[in-house]
This record gives structure tokens, sequence and C-alpha cells, in this order.
């Protein structure tokens, strides 16, 4: 059965929630705090460190690779990212409502980050830069189609109660292969003679690996879908307003939160090169996968959606920050800190928008709220492209004081949705 967090008498008390009746992933009884986490929250783990550490391998060396091994014109490498995101986040929402009505996500989970591979594959053999604009279209395809149903699989072996801290450990994972990834691509570069197609062929490695590993998880059976006499599932009501209420107040932070290659680009334009920009990335990454797995505890004994607020005020200072400082050594400070806001608020996130579906609906609600949230973001990178002028700086101060109003409406809860999940006693 799930709670919402009651804080009218300043002490927060359990309530029922009608999103999780029936639920089969409510608090289980006899749980604590320092429970072990489910086998397939640390087999998704490893799945998914594998898989940004092949990512991360190849994406600094991407915009290099396209001008000049392929000779593209710098407008290809806009195109380029601008297609991967848009497809990413149609197929999050698309994915998601198909794992929902098929039932078998870990088939879905292998497909996407096949596809991954893939496209990976495709890049280390590109000898012209559409072939790359077809890869990065396979492998953002392949991302739309597992992100939502290995979400819903986490939440569906994990009781309620410990959703924060499975996401957020499975945050970690990732975030720890976006840390050793780059490390691996720069030695490989060396390596090479500084050459970057040997860095993707390698990338392809743990691509692979990812996919390989996909095929120790074990899927909870008759999940969702289909029943065990293997009837269809029927028509659902659509998701509540709570859920809705609260993922518009996300999207419309997603308007001014834009690509983290723009976060990279104002890095260089305050006088970082290659090596620099590349190490303050890795020092960004190990403090988001440091942080990652006690913010999602934390979400779990106090109400999310502060946890989540605490994450906009982070960004609001990284922010404003990267648009006030005028000195190089002030990145290795703020690009960090920017990592506290990513812990708190993408694991805290996933976890606070499951506790608002029902559970026939999980891979639904978060496919729509990954979706909904990157369209954001792509809006975002456009209005910040054009108000970049020489130096990058408006549009930094614009997000973080933006960042500041959307954190007061979150942490007052304006509008929006308590948490499903009461503290841990």
């Amino acid at each position: 059965m799930g709670v919402e967090s009651d804080e009218s008498d300043g002490a927060p008390r359990a309530v029922v929630s009608d999103s999780d009746v029936g639920s089969p992933t409510g608090t289980a009884p006899g749980v604590g705090a320092d429970a072990p986490l489910p086998r397939e929250v640390k087999v998704l783990g490893a799945v998914s460190f594998a898989q940004d550490a092949a990512s991360e391998m190849l994406y600094p060396f991407l915009p290099r690779f396209l001008t000049i091994t392929l000779g593209a014109p710098p407008a290809v490498v806009g195109i380029v990212e601008g297609v991967a995101e848009a497809t990413a986040a149609v197929m999050k929402a698309i994915g998601g409502w198909v794992s929902d009505r098929i039932g078998r996500r870990k088939e879905q989970i292998a497909t996407g980050y096949g596809l991954a591979a893939l496209g990976k594959m495709i890049i280390a053999v590109a000898t012209v830069w559409p072939l790359v604009l077809v890869a990065r279209f396979v492998d953002r395809v392949g991302k739309g189609v597992r992100t939502a149903p290995r979400d819903a699989l986490l939440i569906e072996v994990t009781p309620q109660s410990h959703r924060g801290r499975a996401l957020g450990f499975h945050r970690a994972a990732d975030t720890a292969g976006a840390v050793l990834g780059p490390l691996l691509g720069l030695a490989a570069f060396a390596l090479f003679s500084h050459r970057i197609r040997p860095v993707l062929v390698l990338a392809v490695v743990p691509a692979v690996i990812s996919v390989m590993l996909v095929s120790l998880v074990r899927e909870p059976p008759h999940r969702n879908g289909r029943d065990s006499t293997g009837a269809g599932r029927p028509v659902r009501a659509p998701l509540p307003r709570r859920y809705w209420r609260t993922v518009a107040v996300l999207t419309l932070f997603g308007l001014i939160n834009f690509s983290d290659a723009l976060v990279l680009l104002r890095a260089q334009d305050l006088g970082l090169g290659v090596a620099g920009v590349v190490w303050a990335y890795v020092l960004y990454n190990m403090v988001y996968a440091a942080v990652s797995y006690p913010a999602g505890s934390l979400s779990d004994r106090i109400p999310r959606r502060l946890v989540y607020a605490a994450g906009l005020v982070v960004f609001a200072v990284a922010y404003l920050g990267l648009g006030l400082v005028t000195g190089t050594g002030w990145v290795f400070v703020l690009l960090p800190l920017y990592g506290c806001y990513t812990a708190l608020t993408d694991g805290v996130g996933k976890a606070w928008v499951a506790d608002l579906c029902p559970a026939e609906d999980v891979g639904w609600g978060l496919g729509l709220f990954h979706a909904l949230t990157g369209a954001g973001a792509l809006v975002a990178g456009l209005w910040a492209g054009l108000f970049w002028g020489e130096t990058g700086r408006l549009p930094f101060l614009i997000s973080g004081f933006g960042a500041l109003v959307v954190a007061a409406v979150v942490a007052l809860g304006v509008g929006i949705s308590s948490d499903g999940v009461a503290p841990a006693r």
C-alpha cells in the first residue's frame, strides 16, 4: 500500500495513496532501511555501467571526428545531436507505453541496448558524416526503447520504501561508467598517437558487454501486459491528475535546463583546452556518481520533492556561477557542484514520478515524463543557442534565476502532489 506525506501538522504521517492500491511494489512488511538491494537492481546497474562507459569513450571525441576526420561543417554537429535527442525523447514515451502492454520488459531492454551497441559499431566504421547521423539515430532509438521499461523493472522488483535508494544506486553505477569512459578514451587517444578511430572501435567492446549482461536479468513473471492465461491487459484509466500536475512543473524546469554540451562549451569559453574540459567533465561525473545513492536513500526518508528542490537550488547556484565568473579555475568548483544537482534530481525524480503512477502504468508514466522533459531540454537548447552571444553568460543567468523560482514552487508543493512514500521509521 502506498502512502502520502501529510505535513499540515508539521510532522509527516502516512495516508493511503490511491495510485498504489493493488500495487505489487508496495512497501514490504519488515523490510528495513539497510535491506540489501534486489539482484536485478545490481545487474541492471552493471549493464548501464558498461553501456555508459562505451558512450562516454566516444562522446567527447565525436565533434572532432565529424569536423576534422570526416570534414563535416560545424553545423552538422548540431544537426546530428538535435536529431539524436529528439529521437530519444519521442521513443521514451513510445517505449514506456509498449512495455506496459506487452509485459516483457527484459526483451525490450535487451533490444534497446543492442541498438545502442549497433549505433556505436556504425560510428566506428563511418567514412562520411551521414553515417554518423544514422548511427546516432539508431543509438537514440535504442535509448528510448530501453529507458522506461528498465526503470519500470527497477520499480517492480523494489519495495516502494526503497525506490529512491534503488534508483540512486542505478544512477551511481551508470555515472561511474561516465567517469571511466572518458578516462579510457583519453588513454586510448594517447596510446594510438592521437588517432580517433581506434578509440571509437574500442568503445564497441563495453557496449557489447552491456548487451550480454542483460541475459542475467530475471524478470518477475506475469507483470502488467498479459496475465497467466495470455489474455491482453484491459484498457486503463488515464494517468491521475496529480501525476500531470507534478510532471507539468518538472517539464517547465526542462525548458530552462539546456544540454550539458553547452555547459562544456561555457567551460571552453572560460579558457579550458580539450584535456581540461574532459577532466572537468570527469570530475562532474565523479561527484554525480558519489552523491546519487545517498540522495536516493534520503528521498526514501523525507518527501522526495524536498530533495528535488534542494537539487534545483544547487543547479541555480552552479548556473549563476557559470554565468558570472571569468576565471578558468572556477570551472573545477562549479562543475562538481552541478554534479550534485544531477544526483539530487535524476533518480529522485524518477522515484517521485513512479510513486504517482498506477502500478499497471509505471512504464508509460516514466516514459512520458522522460519524453516531456527531454522535449523541454530541446527547446532550452534552442533559446540558449540564440541568446549565447560571444560568451554564453546570459543563458546561464536566465536559467539560474528561473531554477530558483521552480525550486520554491517544488519545495512549497504549490500545485503539485506530495510523495507516495512515508518516511522510514
